[in-house]
């Protein structure tokens, strides 16, 4: 057997570790892989009360349960009522049958499905005239949506709430309505709706203005496959939606690329704080004269969940982010969120927790491969702490970006629905 000189030993150590980062990097997508076939799809790690410890309390459960009644109270009631019959209106005692009623009755109460149905509406104008002859009046007719047609502004909503807000293909509304007694071809609700979008187009300008002018933003994108032409083609082309979410309102805007401009466009020349993942595409909007940048703590967090089950080391990581949202959800809960008492619970206690976790991943940094599950995560995190702490300043800053990712569940849900999400011409 011949040893290898120190010289050979040296000239071998590159080629073993890019070999080695290579393996790493094969076996964390391998479990990745696996995991997306095989494993659970949710995030979600436990969260028990921030109150008690433990699951709901009996007088935490009996005051949903009361919540949700008095909810259902509000249902609008249809009064049913329930005659004794012939047969049993007499006495059993003496055999009279001039019974006579004993308070408001028994109410007992069943929730019952109506199911939704189309109403033709008749119009008919009132027409006029005078005994001379000269002149003859007539009503105004019902306003339309769109001119001569026969189709009104509830029945169009309604097409854009189960095409947008509910992710259904035409086809499958066409297969509800046609249930429903209304047979109506693809064509003429695909008209319908292109056409609703198009009256609406001053609407959702004004909302992407006034998300705009707000000071803190919320902002995410995802892919939506597209046709170029009428023709089907064998590839579509691949566009982007993008969200922008600020308090109540929720815009959207499409784009045929996911570079910076969708984000210049909409937020150009706007300050106050933008909440992103790392995408560079964001960096048109923020900066000097721009927002300043706030990362997502949940993002950084899935790098850890990804990598946790070769190496369990990415539990600590893990934990320490839990408690952190632990002091979000009591802040909720206790009903003082965006309050500077909830500033002084992060400075106090969500800020020890980071400020502990910094510590360990610039610790392990060099512990493990660059490309590896863990190196990727550790990375990730260090090179995004500045804008994952943001929220820690801000009280009004949240530490993610969900209810951006949120947003986008209708599209994402849309796009596994339709053929092909958006057709341009």
């Amino acid at each position: 057997m011949v040893l290898p000189d120190s010289d050979h030993e040296c000239s071998l150590l590159p080629f073993l570790q890019q070999l080695a980062e290579r393996l790493e990097k094969v076996e964390h997508e391998n479990a990745q892989l696996k995991k997306s076939l095989y494993g659970a799809k949710s995030e979600r790690s436990k969260m028990p009360s921030v109150t008690t410890g433990e699951r709901a309390t009996p007088e935490q459960a009996k005051a949903t349960r009361r919540a949700r009644a008095e909810a259902k109270a509000q249902t609008p009631t249809l009064r049913i009522e329930h005659k004794v019959p012939g047969a049993l209106r007499r006495c059993t005692a003496c055999g009279r049958t001039d019974l006579t009623p004993m308070g408001p009755g028994k109410s007992t109460f069943v929730w019952e499905f109506v199911p939704a149905k189309f109403v033709r509406h008749e119009h008919v104008q009132e027409v006029l005239r005078c005994r001379c002859g000269g002149c003859v009046v007539t009503a105004p007719g019902a306003p339309k949506v769109v001119e001569k047609g026969q189709y009104g502004p509830g029945f169009i909503a309604h097409l854009v709430v189960q095409k947008c807000g509910d992710s259904l293909p035409i086809y499958r509304i066409e297969k509800q309505f046609k249930r429903l007694g209304i047979p109506m071809s693809r064509s003429t609700m695909t008209e319908l709706f292109h056409r609703a979008g198009e009256l609406l187009k001053p609407l959702a300008a004004r909302v992407l203005a006034l998300v705009a002018a707000s000071d803190v933003v919320l902002a995410d994108e995802t892919s939506m496959p597209m046709q170029k032409t009428v023709r089907l083609e064998k590839k579509p082309k691949r566009s982007y939606l993008w969200t922008f979410v600020s308090g109540n309102f929720v815009a959207y805007r499409f784009s045929s690329s996911r570079s910076g401009t969708t984000p210049r466009e909409v937020l150009g020349g706007t300050t106050g704080t933008l909440v992103v993942d790392a995408y560079t595409g964001y960096n048109a909007v923020t900066g000097v004269d721009g927002r300043t940048r706030a990362g997502c703590l949940a993002h950084a967090r899935r790098k850890f969940f990804d990598a946790v089950g070769a190496h369990p080391e990415a539990q600590i990581a893990l934990d320490a982010i839990r408690d952190v949202y632990r002091v979000e959800h009591e802040a909720k809960e206790r009903g003082v969120a965006r309050t500077p008492e909830h500033l002084a619970m992060r400075t106090a206690r969500s800020k020890p927790i980071l400020d502990k976790l910094h510590d360990w991943l610039v610790e392990k940094k060099d512990a493990f491969l660059p490309k590896g599950g863990m190196g990727t995560a550790i990375r990730y995190a260090l090179d995004n702490w500045a804008e994952l702490t943001v929220f820690l300043a801000d009280v009004h800053v949240p530490p993610d970006n969900n209810r951006s990712e949120a947003a986008l569940r209708v599209a994402a849900l849309g796009r596994k629905n339709y053929l092909l999400s958006l057709i341009h011409i």
